[in-house]
Order: C-alpha cells, then sequence, then structure tokens
C-alpha cells in the first residue's frame, strides 16, 4: 500500500487506513492568504481592517500574497473571489466589509451564490463571540464562510475590530485544517469519515 505524508509535524506517515492518524495531518503549514477590503470609501492606504487580517495571519507565520479593494459590487466581489480561489498560491481568502445589512452589503449574496460547500458554523461561532463585544447588535452580522473551487472563503465585517476578532480567534486557527482537507488527495476522498471531530 503506497502511503502518503500530508506535512504533518508528528513525523509520521499515514495511509489511507488512518494508521497513525492525527486530526491535523492535512493541515497546511504556511497559508498563502488573499486579504479583499469591500468598501466604497477606503483605498489600501486606509484600511485598517484588512491590516489587521494580515497582521493576524503573518503573527502565525502565514504570508499575505495579494490584497485587493473591491467597491460594493456583487459581479466585482464574486468575480474577484473566483479568481483568487482559483489561484496555486493562495489556499485561503478573507474578504472584509459588505456584510451588514444596507442595501451595498452585497459580499454575503456574491460570495454564498459561489460556494461549493457552506461553513455555517464559522458565522455562529463568530456572533457568539462578537456577542462578548457589542451585545444584540450581532443580529446584525452576517459574516459567513464557505468553500470555492475547494479553497476556503471566510467574509467577516468591516469595522477593525470585528476583522480581527474573526481572524485571530477563528480564521487563522482553522483556515490550515479546512486548506488542507477541501484540497487532500482524492483517493483519500472517500473514507467515509467526518474530519471535523477526529
Amino acid at each position: 500500500m503506497t502511503e502518503h505524508s500530508h506535512g504533518s509535524d508528528d513525523g509520521h506517515e499515514h495511509d489511507h487506513d488512518g494508521h497513525e492518524h492525527n486530526h491535523h495531518h492535512h493541515d497546511v503549514s504556511t497559508l498563502g492568504v488573499a486579504v479583499v477590503t469591500v468598501s466604497s470609501t477606503r483605498s489600501l492606504d486606509d484600511d485598517p481592517a484588512g491590516d489587521a487580517i494580515v497582521a493576524a495571519f503573518e503573527a502565525e507565520g502565514h504570508e499575505a500574497v495579494t490584497r485587493e479593494m473591491l467597491r460594493d459590487s456583487y459581479d466585482g466581489i464574486q468575480e474577484s473571489v473566483e479568481a483568487l480561489s482559483r489561484r496555486e498560491d493562495v489556499d485561503c481568502v478573507v474578504t472584509t466589509g459588505g456584510t451588514g445589512v444596507t442595501p451595498d452589503d452585497v459580499t454575503v449574496e456574491a460570495a454564498r451564490d459561489i460556494f461549493g460547500k457552506r461553513l455555517p458554523g464559522f458565522g455562529e461561532l463568530f456572533r457568539r463571540l462578537s456577542y462578548d463585544e457589542v451585545g444584540t447588535r450581532v443580529v446584525g452580522t452576517r459574516a459567513t464562510a464557505g468553500l470555492v473551487e475547494g479553497t476556503p472563503v471566510f467574509c467577516l465585517p468591516g469595522s477593525e475590530n470585528a476583522a480581527r476578532l474573526g481572524a485571530e480567534e477563528i480564521v487563522v486557527h482553522e483556515a490550515p485544517h479546512l486548506a488542507g482537507l477541501a484540497t487532500r488527495d482524492e483517493d483519500d476522498e472517500d473514507d467515509g469519515h467526518d474530519h471535523s471531530h477526529d
């Protein structure tokens, strides 16, 4: 039987049958992250939320491979997220902005319509953590996540505090595991196991 190494840091090889199984064995050790700020008023020189996301990833040894500034445009956001998700050097996409309830907040709709799989637990956890900071105003926060072209995409609010909270407390911890699982070898796909609770 051929064994596959999946970059684990425990020094063990892992085979199809899960011998020496470790639930982190699919993790991507160094992520290439694309950060997309959605705003009709800011620029990359004035982007505290984007800066906070980049800082959170770099603090964990990951790299921001690209940053983009987009207007609140359904088509523009969708095209950008799709293109970034296909890039070889991008393991994860994080957007900030456009997750509220005003008419021009369309990031969630644009992303959701191209998700191959949704990750509802992200939004649920983000709102739970946000409650400690903003109380019942979390009901207006539509932060969401899913997979596009097998790449994890996280859509965070546009405020600096919210972007930092989501990136530091959730995304940097889960993105390596999700990126690894989403792109693992095809012959590892059908082991009939839910890896979320390994």
